[in-house]
């Protein structure tokens, strides 16, 4: 059990040794500056959140429920959990603003350990995992618009990674502009599909009775609209580049997830709209039936271009927050402080992202000989993902109690209830993600594994 920060230090005084943190100093004094603007961090938090999902899993989850009303009521549900998470994140990200995220949270918490193995499991499955799989859905669909060979879909994944990372290397600026820009595309990809459902003339009504979905169809469904959901978590890893960070970053968390769950009550009114309950379960390719329907192919070939744009959205906020995660490891363990580099001029973590960069080109090299495996990715993602979110909602609870004098701009409202609930939905999916994954899990958490030996290896630094 790591022992607190401030008790550590204490001893060391009394024994007249000096403290990691004294013996290892960082090879910069350089850190984040506050450069993003409140529309920036909307930008980015919506951004990472409107992915590929919503252009999928609304079939499963209209062949789960098989109730119009019903599929509404589990998107519309989706958007509250989600902004119960999103309150409880605004008071961690409000009162200790940290390019480290999570990590931050975690390690003040529970100590270095724990943050640790959360830092070696974002960096080498969560986000380095996350931008492989983002880059072959861009790659796949780049790929159906220029079929240039058997490989065209990986060499557009690579391409995506290493002309992104770069764009970031470049700057935190260049890397916001184009974020600003490819998310206003997004919207409006989004709206214009929306448009295009509502002159559609509506689906015939079906005549049989909406059959009452079971316990168990509502959970299987609930799994994927939150994993359609998922991302919003990563607005923690800007917290200390938002301008007038502790009022800002709370309205950035509560309006982007207003603004995704409009998104995405719209789009799929939308889809039922246009082909009604049974036509939105039997789709392989829901947005794409959409607006073949009402455009013809050429509506087909439009909806490849917007989850293009989306995709984009979501890979860029993910290789911008991944490396802020990389960065926090290396400012606090010595064995890793090559990451610990931030570039004044860039305003980046330029070490991070460029060893990020790299483990997820060879991620995407293994994918272009396994691409059955990449289901597989997804799966082991999910326990080591739902685990740490978990014990990052138990985290504010444990810093309500153990700094309960550090200033709080913005304080989650109706606590305990409030917290209580997001970690009742993260043991929730944990569960169901251990239950249902099989093998998957097993191979998450063995990766997850592979990170304690290095405990044994690596100093743990005090506090600063």
């Amino acid at each position: 059990m790591t022992l607190p920060a401030g008790l550590c230090m204490s001893r060391c005084a009394q024994h007249n040794i000096r403290p990691f943190h004294a013996i290892f100093k960082p090879m910069s004094q350089s850190a984040p500056k506050a450069t993003l603007s409140l529309f920036e961090a909307i930008a980015a938090t919506a951004g990472i959140v409107i992915g590929v999902g919503i252009f999928r899993f609304p079939s499963i989850v209209a062949g789960a429920l098989e109730n119009a009303p019903a599929i509404l009521a589990a998107w519309i549900a989706g958007g509250v959990i989600s902004l119960i998470g999103a309150l409880c994140y605004a008071e961690l990200t409000t009162a200790f603003p940290s390019p480290g995220g999570e990590y931050h949270f975690l390690s003040r918490a529970f100590g270095r350990h724990i943050a640790f193995l959360f830092a070696w499991a974002r960096a080498s499955v969560i986000q380095t995992g996350s931008i492989a799989l983002l880059a072959f859905v861009l790659g796949d669909y780049l790929a159906s618009l220029a079929p240039f060979g058997p490989y065209a879909s990986p060499v557009f994944a690579a391409a995506a990674v290493i002309v992104l990372t770069s764009l970031n290397i470049m700057g935190v600026r260049q890397a916001a502009g184009f974020q600003k820009a490819i998310f206003i595309l997004a919207l409006s990809g989004l709206a214009a599909l929306c448009a295009a459902g509502l002159s559609a003339v509506p689906a015939p009504p079906t005549l049989d009775l909406a059959p009452t979905p079971g316990i168990g169809a509502i959970g299987m469904a609930m799994i994927l609209v939150l994993l359609t959901y998922g991302g919003w978590n990563e607005a923690a890893y800007i917290s200390a580049e938002v301008r007038d960070g502790p009022r800002n970053m709370a309205r950035a968390l509560l309006l982007s997830i207003c603004v995704v769950t409009l998104c995405y009550v719209a789009i799929n009114a939308i889809y039922l709209h246009v082909l009604g309950v049974d036509g939105v379960a039997s789709s392989q390719a829901v947005a794409g039936d959409v607006m073949r329907t009402v455009l013809g192919e050429p509506g087909a070939i439009a909806i490849s271009i917007l989850v293009i744009i989306v995709v984009l959205t979501s890979l860029n906020v993910t290789i911008f927050t991944g490396a802020r995660s990389n960065f926090a490891l290396g400012r606090d363990f010595p064995l890793f402080r090559f990451l610990g580099r931030w570039n004044e001029r860039s305003g980046a973590p330029v070490t991070g992202l460029i060893v990020q960069g790299a483990i997820a080109l060879f991620l995407v090299g293994l994918g272009t000989f396994t691409r059955g495996g990449v289901q597989t990715a997804v799966d082991y993602l999910s326990p080591v993902f739902w685990f740490f979110f978990l014990m990052t909602g138990i985290a504010l609870f444990v810093l309500r109690i153990r700094e309960k004098e550090a200033p709080r701009p913005f304080r989650v409202p109706l606590y305990p209830l409030t917290p209580f609930l997001f970690c009742l939905s993260a043991g929730a999916m944990l569960y169901s993600s251990l239950s249902f994954t099989g093998i998957g899990a097993s191979a998450g958490l063995a990766l997850l594994a592979l990170g304690l030996p290095f405990l044994f290896f690596v100093p743990l630094k005090a506090t600063r």
